[in-house]
Formats: C-alpha cells, sequence, structure tokens
C-alpha cells in the first residue's frame, strides 16, 4: 500500500495520524506513518518548545506534523480577562450548578491554579505556528480550514507543507484558491470539529473538486484497513486518523476515560457546540446531556464557550467518573475494544488494507 504521499513526506505508508499526545504522535511516525501533534493544549510556547524538541530527539530522522487551531480571518481578540468578562453570569452559574448536580467535586489545590486552555485562541494559535517553524516539522495542519496567507507563506518558505480540513466540496475548492497544499475531507463520523456530510459522500465530491491538484486525506470513522482501502478507491490518496489512537497504549488516558472510550459503541457520540462553541463530536455522557436540559443555556462562540468550559472540563477529568468525562471522539469508538501498542494497530491497519485491495484486484 503506497501513494505519492508516501514520497511527499517520505513515510512508508501512507496514514496521518493526529494525536495530542507526543508520545503517540513518535510511535506514529516510528512505525512508518506521518504523527501529527495537537498543539491546541499548549497555553506556553516554552512548553510546546520542549515537547517538539523532544519529539525530534524521539522520531530523529522521520517526519513529523503539528496541528493548530486558527481562523483564517484574524478575529478582534482581548486579552483572556477581556474575554471572560464576555461570558454571562448565568452561563457560570449553569455550570457550577451542573457540576454539583452531577457530584462532580472541585480541583485540588495545585490542580485550580493551573491556567485554562487557551489554545483556541488565535495569537496562542500563532505563536504555536512560530514554535514549529524552528524544528523540522514536514506539516502544518489546520483544523479550521487554511491559516491565513501570511501563515501559509512562512509555512512554504521554511519547506513545510499545509493542510486544511474541509468538510464541503466549496471548503476544499477555497483550500485550493489559498494555496494549501493537502485538503483534508472529514466526514460527518468524525471526532472533534466536523460537518455534516458522511464519508462516503464527502470524499468523492471532495477529491473532484481538487481535481487531482493536490493529495486528498480520508478522515472521519476510519479505524480498520478495510476502510482504508475504501477511502483510497473512492480516490483519496491517504487516511487521516485521530480517534482511533485514544485506545492505544503510549496515550496516557485516566482511567475513568479509558473505561468510557472502551465501553462506549458507535451510538454513543454526539455532534454538539459544548466543547468549543462550533459544532464538535464527543463522547455523550451525562455532562452532554446535561447541556440539552430546558435550563441550560445556548452555548457560547469560540472562544468564549471553552474559556466557560475549560476548568469545568479538568474537573470533569479529574473526577475519576467514567460516565462525565469530556472528550472529543468519533464514531469509530465503537471498534476501540482493547488497549494496544500505536505500532501494532498501525501494522494491523497497513495487513488488512493489503489483503483488502488483493482480494478486490482479483474482482477484475
Amino acid at each position: 500500500m503506497r501513494t505519492d504521499l508516501c514520497d511527499l513526506f517520505g513515510i512508508d505508508v501512507p496514514i496521518v495520524g493526529f494525536s495530542p499526545s507526543e508520545h503517540v504522535v513518535a510511535a506514529i511516525s516510528k512505525a512508518g506513518g506521518l504523527g501529527v501533534l495537537g498543539c491546541v493544549r499548549f497555553n506556553d510556547p516554552g512548553e510546546l518548545d520542549a515537547v517538539l524538541t523532544w519529539l525530534d530527539h524521539e522520531v530523529g530522522d522521520r517526519p513529523y506534523g503539528v496541528d493548530v487551531v486558527m481562523p483564517g480571518r484574524v478575529p478582534t481578540e482581548g486579552t483572556p480577562s477581556d474575554l471572560n468578562e464576555l461570558i454571562p453570569p448565568g452561563h457560570r452559574d449553569f455550570v457550577e450548578r451542573t457540576l454539583m448536580r452531577l457530584g462532580v467535586p472541585p480541583l485540588g489545590v495545585d490542580e485550580s491554579s493551573r491556567a485554562g486552555v487557551l489554545g483556541w485562541l488565535h495569537s496562542v494559535a500563532r505563536s504555536h505556528v512560530e514554535v514549529a517553524l524552528t524544528h523540522p516539522a514536514r506539516l502544518i495542519a489546520n483544523a479550521l480550514g487554511p491559516p491565513p496567507a501570511d501563515v501559509i507563506e512562512q509555512a512554504h518558505a521554511h519547506g513545510l507543507q499545509v493542510a486544511a480540513l474541509a468538510g464541503r466540496a466549496d471548503h476544499a475548492r477555497s483550500h485550493l484558491a489559498a494555496g494549501v497544499d493537502v485538503v483534508v475531507a472529514q466526514g460527518y463520523e468524525a471526532g472533534g470539529h466536523t460537518g455534516e456530510i458522511g464519508s462516503m459522500v464527502l470524499i468523492p465530491e471532495i477529491v473532484d473538486a481538487v481535481g487531482g491538484r493536490v493529495p486528498v486525506l480520508a478522515a472521519g470513522g476510519i479505524g480498520s484497513g478495510r476502510q482504508i482501502a475504501a477511502a483510497l478507491a473512492l480516490g483519496a490518496r491517504g487516511v487521516w486518523m485521530g480517534s482511533v489512537w485514544l485506545g492505544t497504549a503510549e496515550y496516557q488516558a485516566t482511567q475513568a476515560l479509558r473505561e468510557a472510550l472502551l465501553k462506549a459503541g458507535s451510538g454513543d457520540t454526539v455532534r454538539s457546540r459544548v466543547y468549543t462553541g462550533k459544532p464538535a463530536r464527543l463522547l455523550r455522557n451525562r455532562w452532554t446531556e446535561a447541556w440539552n436540559d430546558a435550563e441550560a443555556p445556548r452555548p457560547l462562540p469560540m472562544p468564549l464557550q471553552n474559556l466557560l468550559v475549560s476548568r469545568a472540563h479538568d474537573r470533569l477529568m479529574a473526577s475519576g467518573d467514567p460516565s462525565v468525562v469530556p472528550m472529543p471522539v468519533g464514531q469509530i469508538v465503537g471498534r476501540m475494544n482493547e488497549v494496544r501498542p500505536v505500532a501494532a494497530v498501525l501494522a494491523d491497519l497497513v495487513t488488512e488494507a493489503d489483503e483488502t485491495l488483493a482480494r478486490l484486484a482479483k474482482l477484475t
């Protein structure tokens, strides 16, 4: 199983693996794929720099990429304290009442002193790009479409490819016009920010819209070699996989999160704005269902919603209760039934994809 994506990045198999864990990213790259580190959790550029330095040494000459969350249009943005003042008191009261009703204890002294996640802010995402450009990363991917033109120019000047996620064919055409090098066709089934069109329909639509000018990666609901073969049959030149790595040994999940992921079926996710303010697929649980109550306020726009709930997410994750842990994950969670090393997962993906492609070849 080899496509021109392998030559573009110097990888053995056309599998791109996204993860917020540097340990997962390193394992994917070392196993022959392209690991991509999600940077949104880093408030401090110095912390990201330290993690990328570790990654540089860990993967050696194997390639890796970074993923940022940056809207193409530069928003008007104040300081975090200014933004916090825009959060209505009623929203704060609802969050506190809900945490109490769910039996979620407050954070300890050390935990409560941590800053909330600010990586959804445009200015913080720009700092992620600046740090990445000082390392030998091969790809900058943006979860919210193409990054601003000056970021694309900087990336190209440093020899990096730029990828952007697309949920519709017109998104893909806009990405091309902006100068993006790789389009990720992300279907409705995907975890995190995702659109409304299923992968079986979306992938060939975007492949046709792109017309072979840049590679298209298939994303959303992919967790087996058969699905990789299907994506290639639909015209993609590789796959972008995220959720499947949450079930690997290298992903340092809490016991509660691990239990929730292993127990969940493909119907146990929900597409909601409660995580960031934009539609994102999450584990369905008592926390997400609380936002459907009659008394629940409407989620705020990004980045206010994340600022509102980031501390609550820390409390939910620290609670040790599998029924409330907050986690973006795709519908493929139903296939995550055991904890295995990244290398074993990737090897099985490749083996099954090769066997599927060989079987299909006999049909002709």
